[in-house]
């Protein structure tokens, strides 16, 4: 059975607030869950202490149990210092969709055309002078 350290949503329509718990991997996002660490609001601004409350020492005692915290949290743990979240890097997402660049080219293209009939226009003027 492998644990995750996750958030399960409740609260309101459009007014979420998120339970930060331990969890089987295989139980769905707001179902069943073995313990409760804590909860986030994301909708109070970031200064407020009342936004993230969560048990550390219940934390780290489930981290030691071997239960992975899921990339938010892991970043709630990293701002507390209790773990050290590796920097993530996609280089596929600078690239662009296939019909952005379909389009970049046929901007340049139309860029192209237009300096030429612009350099064009320019000498037909100087040969009539």
């Amino acid at each position: 059975m492998s644990l995750k350290i996750r958030m399960a949503r409740a609260g309101t329509k459009k007014r979420p607030v998120y339970h930060i718990v331990v969890a089987d991997s295989r139980s769905p996002r707001d179902g069943r869950f073995i313990e409760r660490l804590g909860y986030f609001n994301p909708l109070l601004p970031k200064e407020k202490t009342e936004r993230l409350k969560f048990d550390l020492e219940k934390t780290k005692a489930w981290i030691a149990k071997g239960a992975t915290p899921s990339d938010r949290v892991m970043r709630f743990l990293d701002e507390a210092g209790v773990a050290k979240r590796e920097k993530r890097n996609n280089p596929e997402k600078a690239i662009p969709r296939k019909q952005r660049k379909v389009m970049k080219e046929e901007a340049q293209k139309a860029k192209e055309a237009a300096a030429a009939a612009a350099a064009e226009k320019a000498k037909a003027a100087a040969a009539a002078t």
